[in-house]
């Protein structure tokens, strides 16, 4: 199990085969993902590596985080995310990791927090079909229905699927497919699309449920 990368979503473009069948990818920028600090068994509890990224100065950081930085001898980093792994000691305090870390028809998982919609009805959220156009609805079309029962249980199930709010959540897709990967430029593409916004921060790992 190796360390991941954090990365960050300029958006997604089209690249076009030799046959011409068109490819969406999402393109991902990696800039100087430094190690941090190292997590061990002994010290820890389990073995980890803390990666980061876009360099700030003590205005943008805690001062816990800023001691912790100190401590280590490592820059000042606004961005920072642990990667579990198998041997934290092949990794040093100070290492830069690149696009190249990552292969072209790799397969990787992307985790990001998906755009936010704000308050959303059951249709939007759920895919619920909605009320009938007739046949005595009138104004409530778009409404969930019933949520409850009669007597028993005489309430709302917890989890019960309602409006709400829409967005804003971690999200992990899997085995993504690595179309290519520009080491000088620091750009990974992917095929098919990732969580988040445009500039958004998303981390990648190996895939953990396929073989690379």
């Amino acid at each position: 199990m190796r360390v991941g990368l954090i990365a960050e979503k300029l958006g997604m473009t089209q690249l076009f085969d030799d046959n011409g069948v068109q490819i969406p990818v999402t393109v991902l920028k990696v800039d100087q993902c430094t190690v941090v600090s190292l997590r061990t068994k002994e010290k820890d509890g389990y073995d980890a590596v803390q990666l980061g990224t876009n360099e700030g100065n003590e205005r943008h950081i805690n001062k816990p985080q800023a001691e912790a930085f100190k401590k280590s001898g490592s820059k000042l980093f606004r961005i920072l995310k642990e990667f579990r792994v198998s041997d934290p000691s092949t990794y040093n305090i100070g290492d830069v990791l690149d696009a190249s870390h990552f292969t072209a028809d790799q397969f990787i998982d992307v985790s990001g927090v998906t755009k936010g919609k704000g308050f959303a009805g059951a249709m939007k959220r759920h895919g619920f079909g909605g009320l009938r156009a007739t046949h005595g609805v009138s104004i409530s079309h778009r409404s969930h229905g019933s949520t409850g029962n009669r007597t028993l249980p005489g309430r709302v199930f917890k989890g019960k699927r309602m409006a709400g709010h829409l967005g804003s959540a971690k999200v992990t897709v899997l085995n993504l497919k690595i179309h290519s990967v520009d080491k000088d430029k620091g750009i990974i593409l992917v095929h098919g699309s990732v969580p988040g916004a445009k500039q958004g921060v998303v981390f990648i790992r190996d895939a953990v449920k396929k073989a690379s």
